[in-house]
């Protein structure tokens, strides 16, 4: 669903995507065929690969696309535009090809996560967006699966909404969030919108409002007996929160046979809280209550009270997560990578940058993902030429790109192209697949790395390489354009 259908998103682009179409128009290029990749060049947090995410809502604008008369309007005021161009403006729809991993995807620095190929002035307008889309909700996805993993299999809930940098940030961040394992969101409209379960309880407002702690819990769990968690900080953890949360468990639930209850600690140590918690409940005979935490949690925090002990069923984490606070740009690029003549022969495009990381790999590509027959993990991924196939049952020989004299040979592997088709001709010929099916091709998919992959400090850096067909043509064109 649109988050906002009010709005026509075809001018949420940069400026210039429209000084250029207009040039491409004016110079003949309008129709010329052009091949765009969108990449990124590092993974956020100094990890070892990140989540792609946010192609259902690219594909949501790829269909909608079109400039409204007050579009042309607008346009026409500026004074920069001719009456012809703004006349194919006003006739512009989507005829291209889009080709993407599909979301939930583990993916690496230099290769495509998604490639557009269609005529000039489609595939350079819709650049602002896509980039949009892929770099915020990859972003997001990338860092709530690290948060996912630190916890260990403990329930993980989004809890950023409020701290989130406007209301799509939330929504969509709650999106990508339980695309990268999240069970759950505070953010209702997400709820409403994706199916991504929200829930909560109660602030220590509600507990505030009433004359003691005592009577908040119990008109709390009075009205709410089948979700009963209690918010325990407001005053002393210990002292008054724990005890006169057994205290209404032992008066309202006991007598109900409910035995499901928890409590939430917002602050304090949260190792030494949660055991003394623990402690106390078990004593009391409530040994099914579970004890979530929240209050600026990353994947750090968590990993580090698990490790002194702490007592947690399930973590409550907003602003670090809804933010990706640590690094909050996943800084992914679009580059001409191609064009085809009118022959339909596709002529290879390549940037090149004193900047080596900034060099891009040229061509239309095929990416592969090879994984080890024996054991089911992905081994390297490998780009090529697009006439080019991989021969799975013979073994292959891989190099570092960078530092060719580095090599591997792979054997009793798989080959799979990851990327998929979703747009052919303008038509969509993608089925979307649920929220909840990503998420769990997700999980099934970061399973397949290795765990070295998966460290969050210095991870091993996974292979990501051409093959030799397309490194040839890579540093011909650096040879000849560098010259």
């Amino acid at each position: 669903m649109v988050v906002n259908d009010k709005l026509n998103l075809t001018m949420l682009c940069d400026f210039y995507e429209l000084t250029m179409g207009q040039g491409y128009f004016s110079n003949g290029y309008a129709d010329r065929i052009t091949y765009f990749d969108l990449f990124f060049r590092r993974c956020p947090d100094g990890g070892g690969f990140a989540i792609a995410a946010g192609l259902e809502q690219i594909v949501q604008y790829i269909q909608d696309l079109h400039f409204s008369r007050e579009d042309i309007e607008y346009l026409r005021g500026r004074g920069m535009f001719t009456e012809d161009f703004l006349q194919y403006l006003a006739d512009f729809r989507f005829t291209g090809d889009i080709w993407a991993v599909p979301e939930g995807t583990p993916v690496f620095p230099r290769e495509p996560i998604l490639t557009v190929r269609a005529p000039a002035i489609q595939a350079q307008l819709i650049e602002t967006y896509l980039l949009l889309c892929v770099n915020h909700q990859s972003l997001i996805a990338t860092k709530a699966n690290r948060v996912v993993r630190a916890a260990e299999g403990r329930t993980v809930l989004e809890f950023g909404s409020r701290r989130a940098q406007g209301a799509d940030a939330a929504i969509l961040g709650a999106r990508a969030a339980y695309i990268g394992g999240c069970h759950g969101t505070a953010c209702t409209i997400s709820d409403q919108l994706f199916g991504v379960k929200a829930g909560g309880t109660m602030a220590h407002a509600w507990v505030q409002m009433f004359d003691s702690e005592y009577e908040a819990f119990k008109a709390y769990v009075q009205m709410y007996p089948n979700n009963a968690t209690l918010l325990v900080d407001t005053y002393n953890t210990l002292k008054s929160g724990v005890p006169n949360a057994i205290r209404v468990f032992n008066e309202v639930l006991k007598p109900k046979g409910i035995t499901k209850c928890g409590i939430r600690l917002d602050s304090g140590d949260m190792a030494y809280l949660t055991q003394q918690a623990r402690k106390m409940l078990d004593e009391a005979g409530w040994t099914q209550c579970q004890i979530s935490v929240s209050n600026s949690l990353d994947e750090y925090i968590i990993r580090d009270v698990l490790r002194q002990g702490a007592k947690i069923d399930m973590f409550g984490v907003g602003e670090r997560l809804i933010t990706a606070k640590s690094e909050p740009i996943f800084g992914g690029v679009y580059k001409l990578v191609a064009v085809e003549e009118e022959d339909g022969t596709v002529t290879p495009k390549i940037k090149i940058s004193e900047n080596v990381g900034k060099i891009t790999n040229p061509h239309y590509k095929r990416l592969y993902r090879f994984f080890g027959n024996d054991t089911g993990k992905a081994i390297a991924d490998y780009l090529t030429v697009y006439d080019e196939t991989v021969d799975d049952s013979r073994d292959l020989e891989i190099f570092d790109p960078e530092a060719t004299w580095k090599t591997k040979k792979i054997y009793n592997f798989t080959a799979k192209e990851l990327q998929v088709p979703i747009f052919r001709k303008g038509e969509l010929v993608y089925t979307l697949p649920t929220l909840e099916q990503i998420r769990d091709y997700c999980a099934r998919q970061v399973d397949t790395l290795w765990d070295e992959v998966k460290r969050f400090d210095n991870p091993q850096t996974y292979y990501v390489d051409l093959s030799q067909k397309l490194w040839d043509i890579k540093y011909g064109l650096l040879k000849h354009n560098g010259r």
